[in-house]
């Protein structure tokens, strides 16, 4: 098999017509209106807070911003918040960057989302939060975390950075918790260029969430919250508008990308996918592989490494773990989450994205199935 030219990355962002984008953007030229809650970012707060159910709904510049103004939002003075290693590293540096700790539960095997019967047993009077990781597009066992979150009267706050347009049993995964936090950056399935949003429960959050994200304003003389400046530009949200006319059509082409990949690969000893649990409408975000290198006979970095040879860009996603990451050297002990360690060793994003051309997803799979011994 020839090396590919141009090579495949392991995503593709998805880009409307040109030509509806610059129409847009000949409204945003016309009112000179460029940010602060234009009518761009209207129009996208509220089809999104329609689109994922929320009762409320802010948009932000990036998901990491969307983050931190949700965990300031909550008024926290220290403490801690219980979460996960498996995520990417946004996540754990907007809890220390709020000025708490993050204590790390470990992950269940089949989903790799939090383990919800480890919880509890991490609860202590410092605990001052629950915030589980939505993974690949499968959400957490939220009912589960509902109940130890009622019982200790902690809040959950859901980092649904992969979860957007995912719903259980026709449940939005936005209705559950005190908020959920979506990322729209460019490699996500959807985008708008840069940007987020923090979906919540109560009107007085979303009303804090305005302030953190301008600089605590919430009039030129009402300044509340020592807040920064996450703001939406228009051009973002005419982005987003679009994108979201186009959802379902991406969802679908990504969804015959994913069931080439699962035929392709079906039956391979040591090599697995994620299940999709009962009920669960995926949107496709990812396509994690994991890697058994006793059975398959090749570690996921041997396997990533070939890949590569070829001219097809994977990725190691999550790794490293958080809780390894040089910025927090010797402050945590990956060991104490032994399933999300061995994930992280073993899991291989393949290539996706809607306009994957199933000709290449098979070459892929040959090349991965080649690495087997």
């Amino acid at each position: 098999m020839q090396k590919k030219d141009p090579p495949i990355l392991v995503t593709r962002p998805s880009l409307p017509p040109v030509e509806e984008y610059e129409a847009l953007v000949r409204e945003i030229f016309s009112t000179h209106y460029l940010t602060n809650g234009g009518a761009q970012h209207q129009r996208l707060e509220a089809a999104l807070r329609d689109h994922l159910g929320a009762q409320h709904l802010r948009l932000f510049t990036n998901g990491h911003l969307a983050l931190e103004c949700a965990i300031s939002a909550f008024g926290f003075d220290g403490g801690e918040i219980i979460t996960t290693p498996f995520t990417f590293i946004s996540t754990t540096h907007a809890i220390v960057r709020c000025g708490l700790t993050p204590v790390f539960c470990d992950v269940e095997p089949t989903y790799y989302t939090i383990d919800t019967e480890r919880i509890e047993a991490l609860i202590t009077p410092r605990t001052r939060a629950i915030l589980p990781v939505h993974v690949y597009g499968n959400p957490c066992d939220m009912e589960a975390i509902d109940r130890v979150a009622k019982k200790h009267g902690l809040p959950v706050l859901y980092d649904a950075a992969h979860a957007f347009g995912v719903t259980i049993h026709g449940r939005a995964v936005a209705s559950y918790g005190e908020a959920s936090m979506f990322s729209f950056h460019a490699t996500k399935c959807y985008h708008t260029i840069e940007g987020g949003a923090v979906a919540c429960r109560s009107a007085d959050f979303a009303e804090r969430l305005n302030g953190y994200k301008n600089f605590g304003l919430h009039s030129e003389e009402d300044i509340r919250e020592v807040g920064g400046n996450a703001k939406m530009n228009e051009f973002q949200a005419a982005m987003g508008l679009l994108n979201l006319k186009y959802f379902e059509r991406e969802i679908e082409k990504r969804g015959r990308v994913a069931a080439r990949y699962r035929e392709n690969l079906a039956g391979i000893e040591g090599l697995s996918f994620r299940p999709i649990p009962d009920g669960i409408r995926q949107n496709y975000a990812y396509l994690p592989v994991t890697f058994d290198p006793e059975a398959f006979g090749r570690t996921r970095d041997e396997v990533d490494k070939t890949l590569n040879s070829y001219g097809v860009f994977a990725r190691k996603y999550f790794y490293p773990l958080p809780s390894e990451a040089a910025c927090y050297q010797g402050r945590f002990r990956p060991e104490e989450t032994p399933v999300a360690l061995a994930a992280s060793r073993r899991v291989l994003t393949l290539p996706m994205y809607a306009d994957l051309a199933l000709d290449d997803v098979d070459d892929i799979c040959e090349i991965v199935a080649s690495c087997r011994q």
